[in-house]
């Protein structure tokens, strides 16, 4: 297997938990060819803890975004369409989004690396996340077939065909990739051998863990609305 690979990690304001994927990311036993780390605007310490590890690791790289009020969803799309744009030239078989937030074990990568060796028709990839002791979701009773936007890796071919990530303003930007990729085909799975460690509470990044409920409760009653009624 001699897969390489590009993670882009859009960060707005992650100064509390950056720096612990950041560790998780420089010790994995396969390194990606390149890490973009897009700050989108951070005012915290974002910058700073991202350009300390930076200065003596090429595959690095920090790209700074506009300053902006708002946090929504389709900047987060933005970010990583603007960091595609820059990667433009640089080789690679499988991209992939990490969220600045979550922290995995060193042979992360190398693991979901494998599985698209495996599979050849497999287009996206990923693991459950857990974010306390309750441990992953149950997939005796969950969509096996869909992943994680905390970490989604996409065969290059198939994130081409995709179009890449649609900016939607009030959220689903991973699930509808990973549903335009089995429209066009590819196989997607997550696997759950292994588990990413998700240190902030799903949604709650703009307020509470209610109001966060409310939010993701409201955009799956939107895109089952639009009738794309197999999400999780």
């Amino acid at each position: 297997m001699n897969y390489s690979y590009i993670i882009i990690t859009p960060a707005r304001n992650e100064e509390a938990y950056i720096e612990q994927t950041i560790r998780s990311m420089i010790v994995q036993t396969i390194l990606p060819a390149r890490w973009v780390i897009v700050s989108d605007g951070s005012t915290d310490r974002t910058d700073a803890i991202v350009g300390a590890y930076a200065g003596s690791r090429p595959w690095m790289q920090l790209l700074r975004m506009p300053e902006r009020r708002d946090r929504t969803f389709a900047a987060k799309a933005n970010c990583f369409n603007e960091a595609y744009r820059s990667l433009n030239g640089v080789s690679y078989d499988i991209i992939g989004n990490l969220d600045a937030d979550i922290s995995f074990e060193p042979d992360y990568f190398e693991y979901l690396l494998g599985k698209f060796a495996v599979h050849r028709k497999l287009g996206v990839a990923g693991t459950p996340f857990v974010e306390d002791d309750s441990g992953p979701y149950d997939y005796r009773f969950a969509n096996i077939e869909h992943v994680s936007g905390a970490c989604q890796l996409f065969r290059r071919e198939c994130f081409e065909a995709i179009g890449g990530y649609v900016p939607i303003r009030g959220g689903g930007i991973d699930w509808v990739a990973v549903t335009s990729a089995r429209m066009k085909g590819w196989q997607t799975r997550t696997f759950t051998e292994k588990t990413c460690f998700h240190h902030r509470k799903m949604g709650t990044a703009k307020g509470s863990v209610y109001e966060a409920r409310f939010r993701l409760g409201r955009e799956d009653y939107y895109q089952k609305y639009l009738g794309m009624d197999d999400k999780d």
